[in-house]
């Protein structure tokens, strides 16, 4: 009857630590979180109950085996003849109950009795085991973001925010959160589409992890061409500057260091299937490519494309200012609609244009001073923009969290280590 009993308490351990490291293997595929990372915290927790329990004695043997399913906890103590501190001595007879091979001198392992372990002492666990799981949840969300910083990446919407339009989109295994005025204003989105964003940056802040997303930024479109453009991932055409103007606008200026290769070309692709796709991602925003030259001249004259500029002066080179004169009947064109065209033209190059008719204006001196200042033309004419700042702060962007999966029930896998039952019986049989 007793070999019985002990064959049933070993298989009910051995369940027991099944079910542990079964929940621990789901803990890690679901969430991220290694195995190993738990059985440390785990650990940690258990030898903070035996110190509540057991008194100061940090002297524990604690062994967790995945591949063996093997889970037990032995506290050690010293064997001698007159007990000073019972939180770490024991008396030769007292021993003797626990190892027939125990001497004064010598050290014993007690097998520890979870029953044992108080009510204060298992909360105290239960704490540390959440704790560590939140830690680990912030640090491989961190690690996710980290890894895609200033790239960028596919993602999944979760939700939707109506009141907001604030959507929760899913990256990998973590979660961010996409504000309504970083997205594109022909957005739709809905749950469960799928969405390119670009990871502007990522902080750590006191509550986790926070990504900055974005789908407005320059880089956002400089990354789609990466994406959709061998010649630019591959380094044979390059990226010399970007400036948009979000849903409506984009100017972009390429460059190639091999004469050989059309780098505007390569950018639109064979009948314009390259660009085209990336106008459909950005929902229609249109597309400007032009060629870079370190000639200012012609890299402002192009940067006011589709305008066709007859003569570029540079006014003044320290203050990057200069003068362009366009045909009569393209001036509107290259001002654009409320100055647009101008405007990025102006980040794109990084000069302050002034633009004018060939014919000039009415009452306007034949030959103008240099540096004067477009106040003193009409401002529906002259524009004149300095360069704005690329990076633009998600104030609204909320914790990136993720949620606990329903299949973990972290109660019960904290119930499963602190229960009673639970460890294995010694390896070695007591002679």
């Amino acid at each position: 009857m007793a070999a019985r009993s002990t064959k049933s308490k070993k298989d009910n351990n051995n369940n027991s630590n099944e079910e542990l490291f079964t929940a621990l293997s789901l803990l890690e595929k679901e969430r991220g979180i290694p195995v190993d990372y738990m059985i440390s915290q785990i650990s940690k927790a258990i030898l903070i109950a035996c110190k509540n329990t057991y008194g100061s004695n940090e002297n524990v043997d604690i062994v967790m085996n995945p591949e063996q399913k093997l889970f037990s906890v032995k506290l050690r103590k010293k064997v001698v003849e007159e007990v000073e501190n019972p939180a770490e001595e024991i008396t030769l007879p007292e021993a003797l109950q626990y190892d027939k091979k125990a001497f004064v001198g010598g050290e014993i392992a007690i097998k520890l009795d979870p029953k044992e372990f108080g009510r204060i002492a298992v909360q105290t666990s239960r704490s540390v085991i959440r704790q560590g799981i939140r830690d680990g949840e912030k640090g491989q969300m961190l690690l996710e973001f980290q890894s895609k910083k200033q790239e960028l990446v596919t993602a999944v919407v979760e939700k939707i925010d109506n009141k907001t339009g604030a959507a929760t989109i899913r990256i990998g295994k973590a979660e961010a959160v996409l504000p309504k005025n970083e997205q594109v204003g022909e957005d739709n989105l809905k749950e469960g589409d799928h969405v390119k964003v670009y990871v502007l940056d990522v902080k750590e802040t006191e509550k986790g992890p926070k990504a900055y997303i974005s789908r407005t930024h320059p880089d956002f479109v400089k990354r789609l061409f990466e994406q959709e453009v061998p010649e630019i991932f591959d380094g044979i055409v390059e990226i010399k500057s970007v400036s948009r103007e979000a849903g409506s606008r984009t100017k972009l200026a390429v460059w190639s260091k091999d004469k050989e290769i059309d780098a505007v070309g390569a950018c639109i692709g064979a009948k314009g299937a390259r660009v085209a796709a990336i106008v459909e991602e950005l929902g229609g925003e249109k597309i400007d490519i032009v060629e870079y030259s370190e000639d200012i001249g012609k890299f402002v004259a192009a940067a006011l494309s589709p305008a066709t500029a007859i003569s570029v002066v540079v006014t003044d080179p320290e203050a990057q200012t200069c003068k362009v004169t366009v045909p009569d009947g393209q001036l509107s064109l290259a001002i654009g609609n409320k100055g647009q065209n101008a405007r990025l033209a102006a980040k794109l190059t990084g000069w302050k244009i002034d633009i004018r008719p060939e014919s000039g204006f009415f009452g306007e001196d034949e030959e103008p001073v240099a540096d004067e200042k477009s106040s003193e033309i009409n401002d529906d004419t002259i524009v004149e923009n300095n360069i704005e700042s690329e990076t633009k702060n998600q104030e609204e962007a909320s914790k990136a969290s993720s949620k606990i999966n329903n299949d973990i029930d972290i109660d019960a896998l904290i119930d499963n280590i602190i229960a009673d039952d639970m460890f294995d019986e010694d390896s070695e049989d007591e002679e």
